[in-house]
């Protein structure tokens, strides 16, 4: 069925549990898992802070992104998932796009994401990196959402 699976995390509950899935996924498909962490770097940030403190700050965004990937790794290998791990910096473009380019650079027939599923202002004022995948997306996409707290 699926061979290569893509999962896009983000450090989120939510994102967490989409990698645990796609974890779950690849095990019993005995499929390839390659998780994928997209670093928004976008420049606007520089305007916030001197050059040499948006580096500091990217520096440190770049090594909680690293951590964040191994910690993604050690779950999968401890499952027995074939794992590769991938940081992309986004720059001038949006998550969803490093995210479906990925997928089609790494010819990945499923994606998996996690999704907070807001609905009504808080989706417009927020955006949906998962829903702008959903629109796009040439493979199969399985979005996860937190269960509800009772």
């Amino acid at each position: 069925m699926y061979q290569r699976i893509l999962v896009s995390i983000d450090g989120s509950t939510t994102a967490d549990r989409g990698l645990h899935e796609a974890i779950r996924l690849a095990a019993e498909l005995k499929a390839k898992l390659r998780v994928l962490h997209v670093l928004d770097n976008f420049p606007i940030q520089a305007e916030w802070a001197s050059a040499k403190s948006f580096e500091e700050i990217l520096d440190r965004l770049r090594r909680e992104s690293d951590d964040l990937l191994a910690t993604a790794r050690h779950a999968a290998q401890a499952a027995g998932v074939s794992v590769q791990t991938q940081r992309l910096e986004a720059g001038q473009s949006t998550a969803a796009d490093a995210i479906l380019g990925e997928a089609s650079q790494a010819h990945c027939d499923l994606i998996v994401m996690g999704t907070h599923g807001r609905r009504g202002m808080n989706r417009l004022a927020m955006g949906s990196t998962a829903e702008a995948v959903a629109r796009r997306s040439t493979v199969p996409l399985l979005m996860t959402r937190q269960p509800a707290v009772a």
